[in-house]
């Protein structure tokens, strides 16, 4: 009986620290999203760039797709260059880790904004994003964002 009581409290402490992880995990990647949506509020493509895993692989809101972090960081840097006031915030919904590789999954809704020619513009939609843990710091590797809707002024005559 003794013997089960062991094994039971060795079992309560290892899920216990599993928790743990996953809470401290799920915070950092919570804390990095908030760190790239800073950068790119304040047009900073070299800092949204260092959040990105080395073969960093992303599907941009119009379906054109970008194969590294250096092509997604210059194309920002465009967009914010053609765009002075662009902002975007990607808000996570749940964050999901692997229980078998140094591996999550993050969905969430994203907003834009920006001043065209024609005034202001909004779109928005829902994103997801793949995670890996290099050397004990979480990256991306992986997003897809998938525009769900655009609020666009009214042509001037």
């Amino acid at each position: 009986m003794q013997l089960s009581r062991v094994i039971f409290a060795l079992l309560v402490l290892a899920l216990s620290a599993t928790t743990a992880r996953a809470e401290d995990d799920g915070e950092a990647i919570r804390t990095i999203r908030m760190k790239s949506n800073e950068a790119i509020a304040s047009h900073d493509a070299g800092a949204l760039e260092s959040y990105l895993d080395v073969d960093f692989v992303i599907t941009i809101s119009t379906g054109s797709i970008e194969r590294s972090r250096t092509e997604h960081a210059r194309s920002f840097a465009l967009h914010f260059e053609e765009y002075p006031d662009v902002v975007y915030v990607r808000t996570p919904s749940e964050i999901a880790l692997s229980t078998a590789y140094p591996l999550a999954i993050e969905h969430g809704t994203w907003v834009g904004s920006r001043t065209t020619e024609n005034g202001k513009l909004e779109n928005g939609g829902q994103y997801t994003a793949a995670w890996r843990k290099v050397d004990g710091v979480w990256k991306i590797y992986s997003e897809l964002f998938v525009v769900l809707y655009e609020k666009s002024p009214e042509k001037a005559d």
